[in-house]
């Protein structure tokens, strides 16, 4: 387990700013904190080389510090007590995932002195009074809907019922049981749902599965609670206490109870909402027309949200420190973690802004790979990189990569818990290549930085982040934007910020692969968290059920950006094609080179049709590789879009993407679709857009010290961007 780590509660910061940083020491010891910005965050003693700059600050030196625990599993808790009486009746719908993992509470009533827990383990449904139990021993099955019912009386006769909604024959699914219990229930009534409280966590017993209308009755009979179920959401009535309709609120992270006292729930560690509850008829497929056929919300033990952990200390951004990379560097005998964090400027001070794709890297943040640590740790010892992985702390939760503990996708994740696979100084990957960094996010997009400060080219740093809550506003003041190695998520308004910034005459430089291929949404009721549905074909580990492809956060289809309208081919000339190992491959020159509107990009170069440049890299050993972006006019590639070169790759492991193959045969052939293109087209308003296509393309930039023939082509058209003559 980690020894120091930390988070910051945003991605960027300007200069007067305030940025609070969270720290957890887990022996409670001490920490030495010192500011660092990044020109190159690639710890490879064979690469380009490490390129720190100490930032003094006022917060410099040793500061207390604490352990803070992270806690695993999503939940509700009602904001104020209930009171059932002495005659109570409690009904919930589910769906179990997890049948047979155990202990899972459905709703916990606490009071005074007793607790009643309504929930499900192997056995079935069971509930238990003070230590009184009752099961009805009817396992159930996995991915199927049940009602279940508990009543006592004022005799303290128990009644427990679960009934499948679809039974299965010779499955035994229906179970009934009763028993006389001692407690009894009286006065207020704290409630939580798919959990219970533990004695030394917040949580305890997590359930795993979609939950729907828990509500609390009096006077009833167990059958009657049951039919309730089963009929539309109550009106208020005398014998109802407390209804929790999840159909209210689809989009937001409170749970409405519809009964008399308000009860509503707090929604914890981010459960996924927006999901087919048991009466989906099939019908629709968007919840906004239907919200009553969407009334579950999905539980799972190991969700994550926003840990809370209590601030350990707190910057005031210098003024005089320039727009780029940093982190907070915390370390403690020998252990460190860099908590990373942008600069972005209170002005444009630059022409240029590079914008971090911030969304991708929360996407991934937490991708727990096992055995990555392991496979590691002989090179990042040897390199002094950063040694945690997810893998070994999976206590700080998943990435959208990962599925949850019940086989279902992770479709959402927090920016406010440490991601330590997003960080400075630190190895992603075992790179095959001789002298190969394995670097990823911010690593390989502080090359970018790096290539920027040697060529002496003033630029400032933007965030996703930024671009979602600002929009084109964000982007006007540059003339020209850098896109790095892998934005691949991107939310509707920074797709349309991007579009309206080309526009207006903006020039767009995107020097990565895989990029503008999924929908992701942040939430208005908690920012910190980022959704994706993945819908419909693409490159995925897991895809969306069944009338669960519109998102919660907002409320659009989710999926890939082809299938919803705005292909990248339309933004930038090409789109993701291909995927393979981490292996680098080299471009050659195409007879585009050669055409008089690309004579800028020549500039100090001999290159003919058919030259070889890019054969050598940091990443995988050559600029074309990993994840490839290829044109096509079919998809939206400007029919005037130049390709000045290719980056071809015919190797057995190197695949197309699913969203392709319509049959078992590519369309097209091979070495059109299985190839990084490098595009360039002209736009709107005197604009233009330059693009590589590949996930590699950024490790060649430093190759003999950021002098050869790929960085000076693109150093040429960025000096071109950057000149306001416009291009047609």
């Amino acid at each position: 387990m980690y020894s120091v780590a930390g988070y910051c509660d945003r991605w960027s910061v300007k200069p007067g700013q305030a940025i609070r940083f969270m720290v957890s020491s887990t022996d409670d010891a001490p920490i030495s904190l010192r500011f660092l910005r990044h020109l190159c965050a690639d710890p490879n003693p064979n690469g380009p080389g490490l390129r720190n700059v100490v930032m003094p600050s006022p917060l410099d030196g040793t500061h207390p510090a604490q352990f803070q625990p992270a806690w695993l599993g999503s939940y509700g808790v009602a904001q104020r007590a209930v009171t059932p009486g002495a005659t109570l009746g409690l009904g919930v719908t589910i769906w179990p995932t997890a049948p047979e993992a155990g202990m899972q509470s459905l709703v916990t009533l606490s009071g005074t002195g007793w607790q009643l827990v309504l929930g499900i383990d192997a056995a079935g449904a069971f509930a238990e009074i003070d230590g009184t139990r009752v099961s009805v021993a009817a396992p159930m099955l996995d991915r199927r809907w049940y009602d279940i019912a508990l009543t006592i009386d004022a005799t303290g006769s128990l009644h427990l019922s679960q009934r499948p909604r679809d039974p299965v024959p010779l499955a035994h699914e229906t179970g009934i049981a009763s028993a006389t219990v001692q407690t009894l229930p009286a006065g207020a009534c704290q409630v939580m749902v798919a959990a219970m409280p533990g004695e030394t966590s917040p949580a305890t017993a997590n359930y795993n599965g979609k939950l729907e209308r828990p509500t609390i009755w009096r006077n009833r009979t167990v059958d009657a609670v049951l039919n309730a179920q089963r009929d539309a959401i109550p009106a208020i009535a005398a014998d109802l206490v407390a209804c929790w309709d999840f159909s209210i609120g689809i989009d937001g992270y409170q749970a409405t109870d519809i009964g008399p006292d308000a009860a509503h729930a707090t929604l914890v560690a981010l459960p996924t909402r927006a999901m087919t509850g048991a009466n989906w008829t099939g019908e629709v497929h968007d919840w906004k027309h239907a919200p009553e056929q969407y009334g579950a919300i999905h539980f799972h033990d190991d969700d994550q949200g926003d840990l809370g952990w209590a601030p350990s200390f707190e910057l005031s951004v210098p003024a005089d420190w320039p727009s780029g990379f940093y982190s907070a560097e915390i370390s403690k005998a020998g252990a460190v973690d860099h908590i990373p964090f942008f600069v972005r400027p209170t002005a444009a001070r630059a022409a240029l802004a590079v914008l971090v794709p911030t969304f991708t890297y929360q996407v991934y943040g937490c991708y727990v790979r096992p055995g990555r640590g392991t496979e590691i740790a002989e090179r990042v010892a040897a390199w002094g990189a950063l040694a945690q992985t997810p893998d070994m702390n999976r206590q700080f939760g998943l990435s959208s990569y990962n599925y949850h503990s019940d086989g279902s996708g992770v479709a959402i994740t927090s920016m406010a818990r440490p991601m330590l696979d997003t960080r400075p100084v630190q190895m992603s990957l075992m790179d095959p290549s001789p002298n190969g960094s394995g670097t990823g996010r911010i690593c390989s997009d502080s090359y970018i930085v790096d290539w920027l400060d040697r060529a002496g080219i003033p630029f400032d740093v933007v965030t996703d982040h930024d671009l979602h809550e600002e929009g084109v506003a964000l982007l006007q003041p540059y003339r020209a934007v850098i896109a790095t190695q892998h934005p691949e998520y991107h939310s509707d308004r920074m797709m349309q910020a991007l579009e309206d910034f080309q526009d207006l005459g903006g020039r767009f430089m995107y020097l990565g692969g895989n990029g503008f291929y999924w929908r992701a949404e942040p939430s208005a009721a908690a920012p910190h968290a980022l959704e994706i549905r993945r819908a419909e074909g693409g490159i995925r580990v897991w895809a969306t059920e069944a009338g669960e492809s519109y998102q919660a956060h907002g409320g659009g289809y989710g999926g890939l950006w082809r299938r919803i309208g705005r292909p990248s081919h339309r933004l930038v000339g090409i789109g993701f094609s291909v995927q393979g190992r981490h292996l680098g491959f080299p471009y050659h020159f195409t007879g585009g080179i050669t055409d008089p509107r690309v004579a800028f990009m020549l500039d100090g170069l001999d290159v003919a049709p058919g030259q070889v440049f890019g054969d050598a890299g940091f990443m995988g050993g050559g600029a074309s590789g990993f994840e490839l972006d290829s044109a096509d006019v079919r998809y939206g590639t400007p029919p005037h879009a130049l390709i000045v070169a290719k980056g071809i790759v015919i190797h057995p492991d190197y695949l197309p993407v699913n969203e392709d193959m319509l049959v078992i045969r590519h369309p097209r052939p091979h070495e059109d679709w299985s190839c990084a293109d490098m595009v360039f087209f002209e736009t709107k308003a005197g604009g233009a857009v330059f693009s590589v296509g590949s996930m590699t393309y950024v490790g060649s930039l430093p190759v003999n010290g950021y002098d050869n023939t790929l960085t000076r082509l693109t150093t040429n058209v960025l000096r071109r961007f950057l000149d306001p003559a416009p291009f047609v």
